[in-house]
């Protein structure tokens, strides 16, 4: 309780000597995105450190997975095809019919798709638990290696915070990376498709997806800012929530009268917080909803052109369904890609707090004067007018204090 409070004074004095909240800062939001992706590699060495034969599968699997959204396509334009030949001059539907072939074949791609996806579910799955509890076993190390001091200062709390509570955004990470190259994989087979039959209506879609790159880029890049400004605020948000309704601080709330205080400051506190993020939010579901009504126009402007072809007797039916689905399942995928994308930059910008704290050195390595405890040892410890004050204080909370721990005998 004792520590946690000089961590939530500091906080206040903090908060009060600034004035008011802070705002995001502004930044350079495709660029600073496309820097965090740095942190990525360094991630998956960690993954492969972890299980390299979970790691091995996992992208195997992904693989063949990414293959199925084109042969399923290209079978089901077959089997419409066919039925339509088969309507023109009617033949007996034996065993031996080619409908029946291609009806198999996307029976087995089908079941083949659904076994696939749950065999990535559980390599995700155990992956992941793999790569959380090595991480917390990272934090937990290198912590108790640092100095006490460095727990006293704010901006390594914030680190350690900030390192210690993303541990399932860490998870999440590695998942949609996996995913993201699955899914540019299948957008590479898909494209292929496309260019076979008309090269326009990739041109088409990739014209319609910039924007929404670029804007979901953005705001990612404004939401880590603010996430990342806000740290001391959100922790004592947080400590605040904690000591306003814990059995551990009851009876000092009781005795001192404080939940007015613990109240109203977690109010305002988190009142300031959530108009800053209402504002963001509310500008990112405009463009947001702009960015996908573009989408949909680019799809049917598509569309349109590939019924005109189908009518003019350029294509057969079953290619219309083809270059429709496939530009529809393109779509879907780029657009996916785009935001997957910006959260995975935005959760790689988190990742960097992670290596910030794992780079940190103890502060004694560099004191001079110091000496090793000895062993064994042989009478105990002398401390002769010492004191203690926290950093940027003149303030002494020990001082001219000297004592002596003898050894006990056995």
């Amino acid at each position: 309780m004792q520590s946690k409070d000089k961590n939530y004074r500091r906080g206040i004095r903090e908060a009060n000597s600034s004035g008011k909240m802070k705002e995001p800062k502004k930044k350079s939001a495709f660029f600073d995105q496309f820097a965090s992706l740095r942190n990525v590699p360094r991630f998956f060495r960690m993954i492969w450190a972890v299980s390299p034969k979970l790691t091995i599968w996992n992208m195997l699997l992904r693989l063949v997975q990414a293959a199925v959204p084109l042969a399923m396509l290209y079978v089901g334009k077959e089997i419409i095809d066919e039925v339509i030949a088969q309507i023109a001059n009617p033949v007996a539907l034996t065993f031996s019919n080619p409908l029946w072939f291609w009806v198999g074949a996307e029976l087995a791609l089908a079941v083949v798709s659904s076994l696939l996806n749950r065999a990535i579910t559980l390599t995700d799955s155990l992956l992941g638990d793999l790569v959380n509890n090595d991480s917390s076993v990272r934090i937990i190390r290198h912590a108790a290696t640092l100095d006490l001091y460095q727990f006293e200062d704010a901006t390594f709390y914030d680190k350690l915070e900030r390192a210690r509570t993303q541990t399932s955004g860490r998870t999440a990470l590695m998942s949609m990376v996996l995913s993201q190259a699955q899914d540019l994989i299948t957008v590479a087979f898909l494209a292929a498709g496309l260019i076979a039959f008309n090269p326009w209506l990739l041109l088409i879609l990739v014209i319609a997806v910039i924007p929404s790159f670029i804007g979901e880029a953005k705001f990612n890049q404004e939401s880590y800012s603010l996430s990342r400004s806000w740290t001391p605020e959100r922790r004592e948000i947080d400590y605040l929530r904690y000591i306003g309704a814990s059995n551990e601080t009851a009876k000092e709330i009781k005795i001192f009268g404080l939940e007015d205080f613990i109240a109203t400051r977690f109010k305002t506190i988190s009142d300031r917080y959530f108009l800053v993020n209402q504002k963001l939010a509310l500008r990112r579901a405009a463009w947001g909803a702009f960015f996908s009504t573009l989408g949909t126009v680019s799809y049917y402007a598509a569309y349109v052109f590939v019924i005109g072809q189908t009518v003019a007797g350029q294509i057969t039916v079953g290619t219309l369904t083809f270059l429709a689905g496939a530009f529809s399942r393109l779509q879907g995928l780029l657009q996916g890609i785009v935001s997957r994308f910006s959260r995975i930059a935005e959760t790689s910008l988190y990742l960097q707090d992670l290596f910030d704290f794992l780079e940190l050195r103890p502060l004694a390595g560099t004191h001079t004067g110091g000496h090793k405890i000895p062993r064994p040892m042989k009478q105990g410890f002398v401390f002769e007018n010492v004191g203690f004050r926290y950093p940027e204080t003149d303030v002494w909370a020990l001082r001219h204090l000297s004592l002596h721990f003898i050894r006990a005998k056995n």
